[in-house]
């Protein structure tokens, strides 16, 4: 058996350059405030293990969307970014404005028109132990890479869901976007061995929750857009917005009325639409729900005009578009 090799920083830093996967394309640039700069080198984006987020998961996140070169709702998702963070008890290292100015420079760094823009927030590092206290301070990461693309078919076809198993997040956490993160991998992992995209969570009442990391509206057959309450589960700045959009749909006659109340499994199965609404999946129908059909089973009307007004929004909506500023 051979030795393992001590490194010495050179040869740590060659071996980090022979270690980049081909997947690293995808990421542009990045902020640390350990570095306490941005880095377009792959090889750099790295954090502490000592950070509580790594080894502790005390840490919050958001995604912003980078479109035409200019990031969609940021001040929302900056917005909640900070109550996470709040009820997570993690201070600011900066102020909001710093932190805002940081991520439009990361993503200007990036070179990129389109992308995501992910940020972290975290107790810091400074040891291996459970509580803050030996942190020398909360660290800030900002990073700009390739935005996650769904299949075409998601949107032209429709999502399989199954019911997951998996136990719901108590309503704290489910309202926290922190990085513990491992119910929603298996939800996920879950579907996938069923044959399905994802799942939906269920809570201890039998009442609809949300899905991995996704809403999950309905519309029923007399025309009324279904939404469960927001107090145990994540109040996504997408389906927020979606709501808006949804209110217009109303006006015009499209739909009845909207509803924000619970709802039932046995009801939400008897829908005429059912749609899973986020950042990075926009408003994706779903046709099929543990292998029963939902409607009949193609991807309903008032879904694609949701998702037409989004793709609409993110293009033109200048009260929701802040302007990178990439160097001439």
């Amino acid at each position: 058996m051979n030795r393992t090799d001590i490194l010495n920083s050179a040869d740590a830093l060659a071996r980090l350059r022979q270690s980049v996967h081909a997947k690293a394309g995808n990421f542009y640039s990045m902020y640390s405030s350990v570095l306490g700069g941005i880095v377009t080198d792959p090889v750099l984006m790295v954090l502490p293990l000592d950070d509580h987020m790594v080894h502790r998961g005390h840490s919050v996140f958001d995604t912003a969307t980078l479109t035409h070169g200019m990031l969609y709702q940021l001040d929302p998702h900056l917005d909640r970014f900070l109550r996470s963070a709040e009820l997570a008890r993690i201070s600011l290292p900066f102020p909001r404005e710093n932190l805002r100015q940081i991520i439009l420079e990361t993503a200007a760094a990036s070179g990129h028109l389109e992308g995501s823009v992910r940020y972290w927030l975290s107790a810091g590092p400074g040891g291996y132990g459970l509580g803050p206290a030996e942190c020398i301070g909360s660290s800030f990461y900002v990073i700009v890479f390739k935005q996650e693309a769904y299949p075409e078919s998601y949107y032209s076809e429709g999502i399989k869901v199954v019911t997951s198993q998996i136990p719901i997040k108590p309503p704290l956490f489910a309202r926290i976007k922190s990085t513990n993160y491992l119910p929603n991998v298996l939800v996920v992992l879950e579907a996938k061995d069923r044959g399905a995209d994802n799942g939906v969570f269920i809570d201890q009442r039998g009442m609809v929750a949300e899905s991995s990391n996704m809403n999950v509206a309905f519309v029923t057959k007399d025309r009324v857009f279904r939404h469960p309450p927001f107090d145990a589960i994540l109040s996504g700045i997408t389906i927020q917005r979606v709501l808006q959009f949804a209110e217009r749909l109303v006006k015009d006659g499209e739909l009845k009325e909207i509803r924000i109340a619970d709802i039932p499994v046995g009801e939400a199965r008897q829908a005429a639409e059912m749609m899973l609404i986020g950042s990075s999946i926009k408003v994706a129908p779903v046709v099929q729900w543990d292998g029963q059909a939902i409607g009949d089973g193609k991807p309903g009307r008032i879904t694609k005009s949701l998702l037409e007004m989004w793709n609409e929004d993110a293009r033109s909506a200048q009260d929701q578009l802040v302007p990178v500023p990439y160097p001439d």
